[in-house]
């Protein structure tokens, strides 16, 4: 298995840096123009998500952007310093009373543009899976 590090402060301006390693691994790792735009979608929104709920945009905290790289799948491990948070009481922003919340739809988006999500460590940790 192939993997690569990255650690940003939390600063929401920092999506760039993880742009440019989403465009690196995609060079390095032959990642398909099939896949690549859903990686790309799904990994800045899980790091948004942990800059700005997790570590509360507290620059002094960190978001840890992990990639496993192997034959038939990529795994792009995300992890913050916040609290955590309950991903079983997710509600569904398709639901009609969920429609005009300004919130909830990241991690229904991450969900369907990805292999898989998974949640660890009290949700401090998110594993996207994309299948090769």
């Amino acid at each position: 298995m192939k993997s690569i590090k990255i650690s940003i402060p939390s600063l929401i301006e920092n999506i760039k840096i993880i742009e440019s390693f989403i465009d690196n691994a995609r060079d390095r790792f032959h990642i398909d123009d099939d896949i690549y735009g859903n990686i790309m979608i799904s990994v800045t929104e899980c790091v948004s998500n942990a800059i700005l709920h997790g570590n509360e945009s507290n620059s002094s905290k960190t978001v840890d952007l992990e990639l496993h790289f192997e034959d038939d799948q990529i795994k792009f491990i995300i992890t913050d310093e916040g609290k955590g948070f309950d991903y079983s009481e997710l509600q569904d922003p398709t639901e009609p009373e969920n429609l005009e919340k300004a919130g909830g739809r990241g991690i229904f988006i991450m969900k369907h543009l990805s292999d898989d999500v998974t949640f660890e460590d009290e949700g401090r940790k998110t594993i996207l899976t994309f299948y090769m």
